[in-house]
């Protein structure tokens, strides 16, 4: 039975179709949407491709900077405890030396408000370096920029 089915159904062969002019540009119109097809499939992942290259690379640069961060708090904070022995011990004892020349109240006094006055200016030069800007990955989007620049540049 297969055998009969076989013979009962034959593909075409190039001899089999015909050379007509119309023939040849329905195969050439066939050839170009497997062109387009080929080339818009290409598109697509190189698209994707690219696009999981830009998210490792800010996913990289936003780890990196978290660790740099958590680096520099750590040894911000350890110095910070050091440093704090050390100014109490240098406030008291300026306070121990104005003492010397005038009330001792109006000394520890006039320590505690120029002390206070350099601590809120340290204060808020810190919270200028911990802005959200200072997080911004920078290279990613400047490669963002580049990609988006030339695929315009392609394709206008």
């Amino acid at each position: 039975m297969a055998n009969t089915a076989e013979n009962e159904y034959t593909r075409p062969t190039m001899a089999d179709t015909p050379t007509s002019p119309a023939s040849s540009s329905e195969s050439s119109q066939a050839q170009e949407r497997v062109k387009v097809y080929s080339l818009v499939k290409h598109l697509v992942d190189d698209v994707a491709l690219l696009f999981r290259k830009e998210l490792a690379l800010a996913a990289s640069e936003v780890g990196r900077s978290v660790k740099d961060t958590k680096k520099g708090m750590t040894g911000l904070l350890s110095g910070a405890v050091v440093l704090n022995s050390g100014y109490l011990f240098l406030l008291g004892a300026a306070a121990l030396g104005l003492a010397q020349v005038m009330e001792a109240w109006m000394a520890v006094l006039l320590v505690g408000v120029v002390t206070t006055v350099v601590g809120l200016l340290m204060v808020q030069g810190g919270k200028k370096k911990l802005e959200p800007s200072s997080f911004k990955p920078e290279r990613t989007i400047d490669e963002i920029r580049k990609n988006k620049d030339s695929v315009k540049g392609a394709t206008s």
